[in-house]
């Protein structure tokens, strides 16, 4: 009996040791890669706002985006279903997360914002903002009237 336990033990410490296949591809993008496909933001931001989907699906939870706004840009006051883990990667930026003080982002800064949060802000350079936002929730964004 113990033997057969021995075995049984062996065999599955081997089984759990193999190396198993990724389901997806590594990737690495660069803020100026070429193959990055901008799209227009949500119809109720004013025009000049971009997004960029970096990896996954944006109907599925998950997905990494780029979002970008021209220098000296207001975004509408608005929220998400998901909590959002994002980073500047170019200017300046305050967001203001409603009855909570005024976040100021430089460049390099993390941030994370709630979900459902209502929030707006402003690109204070006069270069563009660029913010990586990572998702947990389906990409979305919901007017706040």
């Amino acid at each position: 009996m113990r033997k057969g336990l021995m075995i049984l033990v062996t065999t599955m410490m081997l089984f759990l040791a193999l190396p198993v296949k990724a389901s997806e591809n590594p990737i690495a993008v660069s803020l100026g890669d070429k193959s990055l496909a901008w799209g227009p933001c949500p119809a109720f931001f004013p025009a000049g706002c971009q997004i960029a989907v970096l990896h996954g699906d944006p109907s599925k939870p998950n997905a990494d985006i780029y979002f970008k706004i021209p220098g000296g840009y207001k975004f509408p006051a608005h929220w998400h279903t998901s909590a959002e883990r994002m980073v500047l990667m170019t200017g300046e930026m305050n967001v203001n997360y409603h009855n909570q003080p005024t976040t100021h982002l430089k460049k390099g800064m993390y941030a994370y914002g709630p979900a459902k949060a209502v929030h707006d802000g402003k690109c204070l350079s006069k270069e563009a903002c660029v913010l990586f936002i990572a998702f947990e929730e389906p990409v979305d964004a919901h007017e706040h009237k």
